[in-house]
């Protein structure tokens, strides 16, 4: 709680005399790991929201990157120093569900404070991931996005490429011309990668990340990303990469910068980095579906949504409740939403912004920003591309991308990679599964 004297005396006489009790404006902290651009539009909207009543401060805090905000925030639960709002990455649901007395869930926030609350007037691809199975929205939608392919126009023109790949043999194809026209250190290349690789790449193809929907429905889920496409897919990577006509840029999303640097013409990563993109780059870009490989039964299927969403933190006062709940109010406000969304590049999480952005005309200015959306909604999902729910997702992702990397390193076969991918994933699992009983 934080304390903030309104009004001033012209004397010290006069303030003893007249001051009027102080004003109690109630501080609540959010953790956040929004960097460059979405790092302002996260200021903002607190800026905007404390500008809009007197009750409420609320102060954004960077973290540093998604688990480091993640791991800090238990940390200091643990400690009894949590802030109120923390954002978690989509990744991290499992763990936080499973966190008990360590979360305030969003319906029971809204309920309690009495703001007006409607599940349903958000999009479902995106409230489906955070609820449980009977509905119940656990946390508060924010930052929601999906994998693109980004395309650098101006240099795939320079290279002879008439038309934007859609598929996987059609993108290793102009990578080569890419090189050949100069693009010598990568043809092209990607963020995070065992989101794209594995997480994205399963869902798109219609293929089992793991068991049990992915672990939606259980769990006792077992990893099933070893099977012969996956293996296909790292080892034509592999190959690639011998050359660099694909050139790996790590496993978070600090290689972006080679997309805006004209480096690399095609880059494959968050659908949120338009607004840096739109910062920073000094070209002509678009933005396209993901690659599929056309003999995949089915491909392209829908995809997943990655991001993150806002998590209340358990154990705090019921005034400071009251404010988180009138901020994911304001949140909400459709403008608000669909401005968010087309500055950003990140999905309008109402279905009200989502169609008064449709209705401005902006996506037939700016097709780009529609680009995710025509991802998550291209085909009914199905058990292998509804999402994922996995504990420990967090560590296993470092382990996967470990293995990604020693395949190729040229250290292990593609086989050999996802096959201890997936074992030691599994155990890891298991260990999980036995904390959240």
């Amino acid at each position: 709680m934080a304390f903030r004297q309104f009004g001033a005396a012209a004397t010290v006489t006069v303030a003893l005399a007249l001051a009027s009790p102080a004003h109690a404006v109630t501080e609540l902290q959010w953790w956040h790991a929004m960097t460059g651009a979405n790092n302002d539009v996260v200021n903002k909207l607190a800026a905007d929201f404390n500008a809009s009543q007197s009750d409420y401060k609320v102060t954004p805090s960077f973290k540093g990157s998604y688990a480091d905000t993640m791991n800090a925030g238990i940390a200091a639960f643990r400690a009894g120093t949590a802030p109120h709002i923390m954002q978690v990455f989509e990744v991290g649901t499992a763990t936080m569900m499973s966190a008990t007395g360590a979360i305030k869930p969003v319906y029971q926030l809204m309920k309690d404070a009495g703001e007006p609350f409607d599940p349903k007037a958000y999009l479902p691809t995106i409230t489906g991931y955070y609820s449980t199975s009977k509905g119940d929205m656990l946390s508060f939608p924010f930052n929601s996005s999906s994998t693109v392919m980004w395309i650098n126009n101006d240099e795939l023109k320079k290279a002879g490429i008439a038309e934007i790949p859609k598929t996987w043999p059609e993108v290793f194809a102009a990578a080569k011309k890419l090189k050949a026209a100069g693009h010598e250190t990568c043809g092209f290349s990607n963020a995070w990668a065992s989101w794209v690789h594995i997480e994205q790449f399963s869902a798109w193809h219609n293929v089992p990340i793991g068991t049990k929907a992915n672990g939606l429905d259980g769990f006792d889920t077992e990893l099933k990303f070893n099977s012969p496409l996956h293996v296909k897919h790292l080892q034509n990577l592999i190959d690639l990469q011998k050359d660099k006509t694909y050139d790996y840029a790590g496993r978070a999303n600090g290689g972006e910068a080679r997309f805006a640097s004209g480096e690399c013409a095609i880059f494959l990563t968050s659908s949120g980095y338009y607004g840096t993109a739109k910062s920073t780059a000094k070209f002509d870009f678009t933005s396209a579906p993901m690659p599929y490989y056309p003999d995949a039964a089915g491909a392209p299927q829908n995809s997943i949504i990655g991001g993150a969403s806002l998590w209340v933190m358990g154990g705090k006062k019921p005034e400071e409740y009251k404010g988180v709940a009138k901020f994911f109010t304001f949140l909400s406000d459709t403008n608000r939403q669909a401005d968010l969304h087309q500055k950003s590049g990140y999905l309008p999480i109402t279905k009200a912004a989502y169609e008064k952005t449709k209705a401005d005309g902006f996506y037939e200015k700016n097709p780009v920003l529609q680009t995710p959306l025509k991802e998550l909604t291209n085909k009914e999902p199905t058990e292998n591309s509804r999402g994922l729910r996995f504990g420990n997702m967090v560590q296993m992702r470092e382990l996967w991308s470990e293995e990604i990397e020693a395949a190729l390193a040229g250290k292990k076969t593609a086989q050999e990679a996802l096959d201890a991918a997936v074992a030691r994933g599994n155990a890891m699992l298991r260990t999980f599964e036995k904390t959240a009983k």
